[in-house]
């Protein structure tokens, strides 16, 4: 009976394997058919008009090919008639050109993307155009991606470098303008980088030479320009191509397993340098139609695997050495349309068929073979020689100059130094009752400690911290009613105001333990006066009162902030008001605001402005929702007033930042807009030993705000999961810098958006 249920149960088994491939077989054949509709049934693919088997079973063409693995189609290539050699391709349709005008590449790519076994997709001349979608990432199995000799423009989606398993990626004959993306360096795997033939422009990314395993650059017929970086990591380079580009540096330093380097039809300039001697892998060589100068090293014709070596129409000059001695490979030869001089080494002569070289339009010792005369390039050499002479007398004059010029700036500055102190010691005895108007003043500029030279150029016009007087704050607040009372923090109480001219404003009462020096105070106000920020809430002016006249120290300080109308961040993500609950990427934006903030208080000032008491009650939002820091810089403006007290045994400022630290205290902002505010109420231990529950599906159910859980991405949640657990590491060192902080907030939301979009866009097609 034993037997019986077991050998039911096998033909179950094999029933349910028969008919899962067969659904999977239609499945494919469905997807297929569908590419084909959007290709626009190109000839390639009329092998399918009349096919009822498996796409696994399809016999290759020379035009198709479609492999399988486990009935899973794993390599589509097709290669169409389509060829792309357009002159002035607009971006439109182009009759038996292009696909037609109602073709929707956005379309083709997003049916693609549902054969997710793919590791292998060669689309060639099928007359594809548009701009590539990013969700081309979304084929995270691809090893090789060719989509040559196209129609598709545009930027390069920088998503490609989601796609870790790329081993080589084609995009050739195409009419890609924007510049290659300086993300690839995530592209581990990638040994074939070609982008030939499109109109890239900008800079050579310097991070592709973090991609150890490239083997192929071929970046040749484009437009791009600047500097070639040092090419000597990559050792596993073979092949080097970027002719005819606009390059105008040195030329770079080359990896030592080099094969081939195409460098023609640049504006390379300087010699060749003498470490081409050590290329001993190399064959092919193409310096042709540059700006080189000077004498080619003797060492280049000598490698021993050199077979081509082309060095014309450069301005290479002097003479090549007789005894030179040329490779056993070296094939052909081309130093035509030079400035070189003298005899020509009998390794170079024609008198054997073994190799080829080409001498014309130089000025060698040889008769009959199209050479200048002697004078032409003598004449080039001596006007190299003089421009030489005429810069090293340009460098001598300048040095003068320069010494003329800084021995008049001593005296000046002495000067100047000497009058300084004298005006402030004027405005020392009238800090009280002066109030420019505009400029800075010149307390902040003689504090360099409190400003950058950025700021000192940016706010030399800029009106100076307004000074209100206690009966105008009085007025505006209605003698500081409970009315106008909007909470308390540590710095002290805060009441809305409304001026005189009908502006509304944010009043901050500061909690004074000890009397401050009104100049000290006054440095400090007027220089957070001066830091306009768009996430920033400006302090508009303050109110400082002495008690006493004359009296050099204040009693009372009041600080009058713009006034922002749409409450705190905490309370929009308080449950208790439903209506006002933000979404994942609605925080995302904030924190990102929020981030942005923080980083120029820390890198745009010198010096940076630390324990910025972060939480999010300190985030205000507008009626845009723009987020804006406020109660930033208290240490500082404080710290006058702390360093009295802490003579003798308080803490320094370096200290006071590693206990206050806002990487550290942001991180709990982050942990708030991923749990909500009621839960964070269960306290700091609580929430650092919860973050373990992160790592689990049934975890995060658990402990993540619904409204997170339901409007994000796992991938964009896990991004922020990861920079909260760093941010709250116990220990400082090991917590990320705010620009690496800012980097993730907008690669998660970046991640968020196109997840976003792609749902959008499966749901409406």
């Amino acid at each position: 009976m034993g037997y019986f249920y077991l050998l039911v149960l096998v033909l179950f088994s094999r029933s349910c394997f028969f008919q899962t491939t067969k659904g999977l077989q239609a499945y494919q054949t469905q997807l297929f058919l569908q590419i084909r509709k959007h290709l626009e049934y190109p000839s390639q693919l009329q092998v399918l008009d009349n096919y009822s088997g498996s796409l696994c079973d399809l016999a290759a063409t020379a035009h198709m090919m479609i492999s399988c693995q486990d009935n899973f189609v794993t390599e589509l290539k097709i290669r169409g008639d389509k060829l792309a050699n357009v002159s002035g391709f607009n971006g439109y349709a182009i009759h038996n050109k292009t696909l037609s005008e109602t073709f929707s590449i956005n379309s083709l790519v997003t049916t693609l993307t549902r054969l997710t076994s793919l590791r292998v997709l060669s689309l060639v001349s099928l007359g594809i155009w548009g701009p590539l979608p990013d969700k081309i990432h979304r084929l995270y199995s691809l090893e090789l991606l060719d989509l040559s000799s196209n129609f598709m423009f545009g930027s390069i989606p920088p998503q490609i470098s989601r796609m870790v398993k790329l081993q080589t990626l084609t995009l050739d004959g195409n009419y890609f303008n924007d510049t290659i993306p300086d993300t690839l360096d995530s592209l581990s795997n990638l040994s074939v980088l070609s982008l030939r033939g499109n109109h890239l422009k900008g800079q050579f990314p310097s991070s592709i030479c973090r991609i150890s395993s490239l083997t192929d650059i071929a970046l040749c017929h484009n437009k791009l320009s600047g500097e070639l970086p040092d090419f000597s990591s990559l050792t596993r380079l073979r092949v080097l191509d970027v002719r005819e580009n606009q390059f105008d540096s040195q030329l770079p330093v080359m990896p030592r397993g080099l094969v081939t380097a195409l460098l023609g039809k640049n504006l390379f300039s300087g010699e060749i340098p003498a470490q081409v001697g050590i290329l001993t892998h190399l064959q092919h060589l193409d310096l042709s139609f540059n700006h080189l100068s000077g004498t080619p090293p003797s060492a280049l014709f000598d490698l021993p695997n050199i077979s081509y070596l082309n060095l014309a129409s450069n301005m290479l000059s002097g003479s090549l050495p007789e005894q030179i001695t040329c490779g056993s490979k070296l094939g052909f030869v081309d130093i035509s349309s030079n400035k070189l001089v003298g005899k020509l080494p009998s390794c170079l002569d024609n008198t054997s068929d073994k190799r080829a070289v080409k001498f014309g339009g130089n000025c060698l010792s040889i008769e009959g073979h199209q050479q200048h005369q002697s004078s032409y390039c003598k004449e080039a050499n001596t006007r190299k020689t003089g421009r030489k002479i005429a810069l090293l007398i340009a460098i001598i004059v300048g040095s003068i100059l320069l010494l003329v010029i800084l021995a008049f700036g001593v005296l000046f500055l002495s000067r100047r130094c000497f009058e300084r102190k004298t005006l402030e010691t004027q405005i020392r005895k009238k800090a009280v009752q002066e109030n420019p108007t505009t400029g800075v003043s010149p307390d902040i500029l003689a504090n360099a400690r409190f400003i950058s030279e950025v700021m000192k150029l940016g706010t030399q016009g800029s009106p100076v911290s307004r000074l209100f007087s206690l009966e105008e704050l009085e007025e505006a607040t209605n003698n500081f009613d409970s009315s106008m009372f909007m909470g308390e923090s540590p710095a002290g109480k805060l009441y809305k105001g409304r001026l005189e001219n009908g502006t509304y404003v944010a009043i901050r009462s500061l909690n004074l333990l000890k009397r401050y020096s009104i100049q000290n105070l006054k440095v400090r106000l007027d220089f957070f006066s001066k830091l306009h920020h768009p996430h920033l809430v400006s302090l508009l002016g303050h109110c400082i009162d002495g008690g006493v006249q004359d009296d050099p120290f204040a009693n009372k300080v009041f600080l009058v902030y713009e006034y922002v109308p749409n409450g705190n961040y905490r309370m929009h993500l308080s449950e208790s008001c439903p209506e006002k609950v933000l979404k994942w990427s609605d925080r995302l934006a904030i924190l990102i605001d929020v981030a942005k903030a923080v980083h120029f208080l820390h890198t745009g000032v010198i010096p940076g402005v630390y324990n910025n008491r972060l939480k999010t009650n300190n985030i205000l939002l507008d009626e845009d929702r723009i987020a804006k820091l406020c109660d930033y810089g208290m240490s500082i403006i404080l710290e006058y007033n702390e360093k009295l007290e802490a003579k003798g045994g308080g803490l320094k400022s370096s200290q006071r930042q590693t206990l206050e630290d806002d990487v550290y205290n942001f991180g709990f902002i982050l942990l708030e807009s991923l749990v909500g505010p009621i839960v964070s109420g269960k306290g700091e231990t609580f929430l650092l030993n919860e973050m373990a529950s992160f790592g689990s599906q049934d975890g995060r159910k658990r402990i993540v705000d619904p409204a997170v859980l339901m409007t994000s991405s796992q991938e964009s949640l896990s991004i922020i999961v990861s920079v909260t657990r760093k941010c709250t590491c116990p220990e400082p060192s090991s917590r990320p810098s705010f620009e690496d902080v800012l980097w993730n907030l907008q690669y998660a939301a970046q991640v968020q958006a196109t997840a976003d979009a792609d749902q959008k866009s499966d749901s409406t097609s």
